[in-house]
């Protein structure tokens, strides 16, 4: 199918009612998502409210026009997507690559389908051949989920052999199956057996082995495809960023507005995010990591019924996948209240702030991850029991590969690469008192650029925990 075939709007027609009589008349603005703009939309995709392919919304694409952003060519940016992937293909001699994780597929193919039941029901398949010539394998009756994307050459079914779906005979399914990967290796691949796999079902694992393949790892082909982003990945995260901060401004107005009076909840609050993510076109949350007054310490206690009280911390992370299926990952403390806070709690932000920007002012290409580690700002001991998993991690569609690690934690051998241009790492800082009452989370999503950084995160601390007053 062409690309002008992909674009082009489709004829509809509205029906109305004359008496008991239906007409029909054409759809005229109502059928754009902008009706200021043509047959495509700024990010070169069709204009065209019922489209299967999901995108922003108008309040999204009014918002970044408004702000200044220039949107990302999606058409581009699939191809740039697709690039990476083929050449991980050949750089490391496999016939394939085959990936089950939505995420991997959604970086192979810019489509979903039912992502978080798919996670624990693995339905959908994608391969992706030495010469380029892709195949998905989707839901038997939503092929069309794919097919806006020409860089998808076959949709098909069958990649489903997890044991709910197939029972006792699943293993009939996954010799099915990689009889079909088989054949494809063979046209597409140049009969190479050695075949990249990620997060498949063991049966599938071993009908793969039982047809002559040798099984690499796929994770790690995908995650150093994904750590660069291209410029039109770029643009899409900007516009991804500036619709969560949004979404963050107007959860912490909810949160203002509503606490002290002592009726809004944590589930109240985050239930803010969510709503005006999918507003802008965003996808979900990954997590549920928002907590109020003494929950936060410990950290990762998942959001709850808890009234949130006047005079005290909320804390979040947004681990947000928004528009365009970008992940934005930040944090935040607010102190909610009527009263200053503790100075033990003020000197906790301060201290969270400097950490994130000693450790966001060391990077830039060619620095070694082992070096970040080293050579990072230390917590004051009262917070080194609590402190984060990781200091820094990339970000791309979800939290990816590299972690880097604190001393203490750092793994020989496990993350001995450089930094490079177009790598977008989250600077992390959790400053927990042991037997505290509190927590101060923060975190920013940072682009590394040819010269060193940008910070992409503008939403500001709060100036109360920052000692600046309300």
């Amino acid at each position: 199918m062409s690309q002008t075939n992909l674009t082009q709007p489709r004829c509809k027609r509205n029906l109305t009612r004359k008496g008991s009589v239906f007409m029909t008349e054409p759809f005229r603005e109502n059928r754009k998502i902008d009706p200021s703009r043509g047959a495509l939309t700024g990010d070169n995709t069709p204009n065209d409210m019922d489209r299967v392919e999901i995108g922003p919304t108008k309040l999204a694409f009014d918002e970044w026009a408004a702000a200044g952003l220039e949107l990302p060519d999606l058409q581009q940016m699939r191809l740039f997507r697709h690039n990476r992937l083929v050449q991980g293909v050949n750089g490391r001699d496999y016939g394939a690559l085959v990936v089950f994780d939505p995420l991997n597929i959604r970086y192979a193919s810019d489509s979903t389908n039912m992502q978080l039941w798919n996670t624990h029901n693995p339905f959908r398949a994608l391969i992706v051949c030495a010469d380029g010539y892709m195949v998905m394998w989707d839901y038997k009756n939503s092929p069309f989920l794919s097919e806006f994307n020409p860089l998808v050459r076959e949709q098909r079914s069958g990649a489903d052999f997890f044991y709910f779906d197939r029972g006792d005979m699943a293993h009939l399914a996954a010799e099915a199956f990689a009889g079909e990967v088989y054949d494809l290796v063979r046209a597409h691949g140049g009969g190479n057996m050695r075949l990249a796999v990620d997060k498949i079902m063991m049966v599938g694992l071993r009908a793969l082995e039982a047809k002559g393949f040798e099984v690499f790892e796929g994770e790690e082909l995908t995650e150093k495809a994904r750590v660069i982003k291209g410029p039109d990945e770029i643009k899409a995260m900007r516009c991804a960023s500036h619709a969560c901060e949004t979404a963050v401004r107007a959860m912490e107005e909810a949160a203002r507005s509503g606490v002290p009076g002592g009726q809004m909840s944590e589930d109240d609050i985050w239930a803010v995010l969510h709503a005006e993510n999918i507003r802008r076109g965003g996808e979900w949350i990954e997590t549920r990591l928002l907590a109020s007054g003494p929950r936060t310490n410990p950290w990762f206690q998942e959001c709850g019924p808890r009234l949130v009280q006047n005079n005290e911390i909320v804390s979040f992370d947004t681990d947000l996948i928004g528009s365009y299926g970008i992940c934005v990952d930040i944090s935040r403390s607010w102190w909610i209240g009527d009263q200053a806070p503790r100075p033990d709690m003020i000197a906790a932000m301060q201290h969270a702030q400097e950490h994130i920007q000693s450790n966001m002012n060391m990077l830039a290409p060619g620095v070694s991850m082992r070096s970040l580690s080293e050579k990072c700002h230390r917590l004051d001991d009262q917070y080194q029991a609590q402190k984060y998993g990781c200091l820094m991690h990339g970000v791309g569609l979800c939290d990816e590969w590299p972690l880097i690690a604190y001393p203490d934690h750092l793994v020989d051998g496990a993350f001995e690469y450089e930094l490079e241009a177009g790598m977008v790492l989250c600077v992390e800082a959790l400053v927990s008192p042991e037997g505290g009452d509190f927590s101060i989370k923060l975190e920013d999503q940072v682009l590394i650029t040819e010269d060193g950084f940008e910070n992409l995160t503008s939403y500001p601390f709060d100036p109360a925990l920052m000692g600046y007053g309300a």
